[in-house]
């Protein structure tokens, strides 16, 4: 029953349309017919979605231990953290999950379902199911009694077999989910479902900050396309002078128009992209659909942070959070479950209960070894994209000293305008790839730190 009841809730919750769980109840009476039977016994917001900070507020904001806001929002006890809203039209990486979690429809709509499974009174369902199995068998009694009165009282009944069957399966039924609340079977199983509700919620909430990362991507590489489109306009008008001198072709000319027609059709591509993904995050935050939001600063990992990774402490804490071991384990229960309940059955079914159990240790076996492979990778990722960045920001420096050469030259008169420019195009490519580096290693710590405090891990 177990495995039928969390099948229908996944399709349900994957829908955002949870249906209501059955109503199921307490002890186990029996049906009709004796006298004797058990059953007999009966938030206010701005434009963009956020509040404004009340008057005299102090503009600190106090985040969890850690040193950036990677990772999920840690929760607090006592006093509540005092939050400093996003200006209109902005949003910050530090706000995004209390802004989707306050205001994403689908996010809200599971909240909702969550809400409904822990509220279930058991006890009154138990009330209600005793109730319906008492009005049941005495539906049966009354047509027992019925077809055994004489035909000339006006009470009599014919004998209706098919009615009497179908009072019995109702029966039946009454109590297999009478028995669930009894053995805590409901419980179980609606404690799985907010399992999986929740983590659907924090899957939303990462997909939100995956998607922030890559507009601010997206922005920096569209930084570095404005630079390039300002050094092919300086080419193009060195070109345009050359032709007027003869000293080039026109088809010289022409091809160097071309690169720049390219560029800014390139240019235009990543634009719309910009405002169809800033599209979505407005949507994800329950702000006005504009496609004009703007990105607060990447936060940066700080090398404090870096050193308190410890692989196998975290792993073993990721295993612990993730709904995805879990549901694997779910899984192997079911198939134990299958097998304890046929094990007497006739030998051809024995023998195929009993392989199935042996494949679903195999699968379960499999998805622990794939989920630590993941989190193993993600783990070398970090400390790749660390010394990576390290890298990056050992040659900026060599970037900015050459520059600073260049520029000296350059006021001593030996070397063009042109020569300064494309110098300082090359530092600031530089000084993007530092950026780039940086964004990269955030977004791998915050993936580890979702694996580890919530066990969510992707790819």
């Amino acid at each position: 029953m177990r495995q039928r009841i969390r099948s229908m809730l996944l399709a349900l919750a994957l829908a955002l349309s949870l249906g209501a769980v059955p109503v199921l109840a307490d002890q186990t009476p029996q049906p009709e017919p004796s006298a004797a039977d058990p059953a007999e016994t009966e938030q206010t917001q701005t434009e963009e979605g956020e509040t404004a900070p009340a008057e005299g507020a102090e503009e600190t904001e106090e985040a969890a231990p850690a040193d950036s806001p990677a990772g999920p929002d840690q929760e607090t006890t006592g006093e509540e953290l005092e939050i400093v809203p996003d200006p209109v039209g902005t949003v910050s990486f530090e706000n995004l999950e209390r802004r989707i979690r306050e205001h994403n429809l689908q996010l809200l709509a599971l909240e909702e379902n969550v809400a409904s499974l822990e509220g279930m009174d058991y006890e009154a369902m138990q009330e209600h199911l005793r109730k319906l199995m008492h009005d049941t068998v005495q539906g049966q009694r009354g047509l027992r009694l019925a077809s055994q009165l004489p035909q000339d009282d006006p009470n009599y009944m014919e004998w209706d077999s098919y009615a009497y069957a179908q009072l019995d399966q109702g029966y039946d039924a009454l109590r297999e989910q009478f028995d669930a609340i009894e053995d805590g079977e409901l419980q179980k199983d609606n404690a799985g479902v907010i399992r999986q509700l929740e983590n659907l919620q924090d899957q939303i909430v990462m997909s939100g900050e995956t998607l922030y990362m890559a507009i601010y991507a997206m922005e920096t590489q569209e930084s570095a396309l404005q630079r390039q489109l300002a050094a092919m306009n300086r080419t193009v008008e060195e070109m345009e002078l050359r032709y007027e001198l003869g000293q080039i072709s026109a088809l010289q000319l022409q091809q160097t128009k071309s690169g720049r027609t390219s560029l800014v059709s390139g240019l235009e591509t990543l634009q719309m992209n910009i405002r169809n993904y800033k599209l979505q995050m407005e949507m994800l935050i329950g702000a006005e659909l504009t496609g004009e939001i703007e990105l607060g600063a990447m936060p940066s990992v700080t090398d404090q942070e870096l050193e308190k990774m410890d692989e196998e402490a975290d792993l073993a804490a990721a295993k612990e959070q993730s709904y995805e071991i879990y549901a694997a384990e779910q899984t192997m229960e079911d198939a134990e479950d299958a097998y304890v309940e046929n094990m007497t059955a006739v030998l051809y079914i024995k023998d195929s209960v009993e392989r199935t159990l042996e494949a679903a240790k195999y699968t379960y076996n499999a998805s622990i070894q794939d989920y630590e492979l993941r989190f193993r990778m993600l783990y070398a990722q970090v400390q790749d994209y660390r010394q990576i960045l390290s890298a990056a920001q050992t040659a900026l420096a060599c970037e900015q000293a050459s520059y600073a050469a260049q520029e000296l030259k350059y006021q001593q008169g030996s070397i063009s305008e042109n020569t300064l420019l494309s110098a300082r195009d090359t530092l600031q490519e530089a000084e993007e790839t530092v950026e780039s580096a940086k964004n990269d290693l955030f977004s791998a710590y915050n993936s580890y730190c979702w694996a580890v405090e919530h066990g969510i891990l992707n790819g």
